[in-house]
């Protein structure tokens, strides 16, 4: 399963590449959300593509983040006093004692300090790194969809609840951010044929058991022991992901944007790391096909996710 993924999120690729219409409602209709209350969760990268658009309603977004991120420097900030203070008071106990709790407090504020710290350094620092595009599991990303034949971009959440269905299954189906191939037609058939996405992908990371990248098995006595690979192209050529979105509309919440990406059986150098899954990316010959489909004519739309575009993926250790 794709558990992450590093999603291109500079929103003039979108519409130099592509001719999309960044959809700046549904961005702003999102922060404001986000600054009554909701827990919204967007990357460094999708908030900081609007601090440069020229376009007045562009402006209202970027003023929304900003003041997002000025408070959440302020909170930090506090959090780093009193954490300081913590710290400050566990190190004179144990000049004088050795207790459990001191321990602990020296421990914990010492940990929440430079999370802090990593915190405060990101939001304030103006240049980009890859990590800052990366995506999880509840996060946001850009997703391209065709509206009235137009491509568009539109934040959805990466963890797709399907309309119609109850806001319980979040929990109840948590692996929702993906949607494997050989289920299209059952749990997704709500989806497939009728809400097909893109997102554009640079790279994708996998939780993947370390005796497997190794290619052995565990040995008596040994745990497993998880490790985080992180596969990109050779060619470094971005990828257009298949993916299925869904519109949810709830009485007393407020409408949902989600989305899933399509996951098949790995290509053979993902396979020999030890992993079983693998997005799907479809050519770009193939993309107003995939954003327009037919639900009379699925076999169209597995045809286009066989004729995928076949990268050869290589892999490393994630940072």
């Amino acid at each position: 399963m794709c558990y992450s993924a590093e999603v291109r999120q500079a929103y003039d690729d979108y519409v130099r590449r592509f001719g999309a219409r960044i959809d700046l409602r549904e961005f702003a209709r999102l922060y404001v959300e986000r600054k009554a209350g909701r827990r919204i969760r967007t990357s460094k990268a999708m908030d900081d593509g609007f601090l440069f658009m020229e376009d007045s309603n562009a402006q209202v977004i970027a003023a929304l983040i900003e003041e997002w991120n000025a408070q959440q420097i302020a909170d930090l900030e506090q959090s780093l006093f009193s954490q300081r203070k913590r710290l400050a008071t566990a190190e004179r106990s144990l000049r004088t004692k050795m207790t459990r709790k001191a321990l602990n407090d020296q421990r914990i504020a010492s940990n929440k300090i430079e999370w802090a710290k990593g915190k405060l350094t990101d939001l304030k620092r103006i240049a980009a790194e890859p990590r800052d595009a990366r995506i999880f599991p509840g996060g946001y990303a850009p997703v391209m969809v065709m509206e009235r034949g137009e491509r568009v971009i539109k934040p959805m959440r990466y963890q797709c609840r399907p309309a119609g269905k109850p806001a319980v299954y979040d929990t109840r189906y948590p692996g929702t951010y993906n949607a494997r191939r050989d289920n299209l037609e059952g749990f997704w058939r709500g989806q497939f044929g009728h809400s097909h996405g893109i997102v554009i992908v640079d790279a994708f990371y996998e939780n993947v058991s370390r005796h497997k990248v190794e290619g052995r098995d565990l040995v008596e006595n040994e745990r497993e022991e998880n490790l985080v690979l992180e596969f990109r192209p050779s060619d470094r050529k971005p990828m257009l992901v298949a993916c299925l979105f869904s519109h949810w509309r709830g009485r007393d919440e407020p409408d949902l944007l989600s989305f899933a990406a399509i996951t098949d059986e790995p290509p053979p150098e993902i396979a020999a790391a030890g992993h079983d899954r693998c997005i799907i990316p479809i050519k770009e010959e193939h993309l107003d096909a995939w954003l327009t489909p037919d639900p009379e004519r699925l076999d169209t739309l597995y045809a286009i996710l066989d004729d995928r575009e076949r990268p050869l993926y290589r892999y490393r250790l994630a940072a």
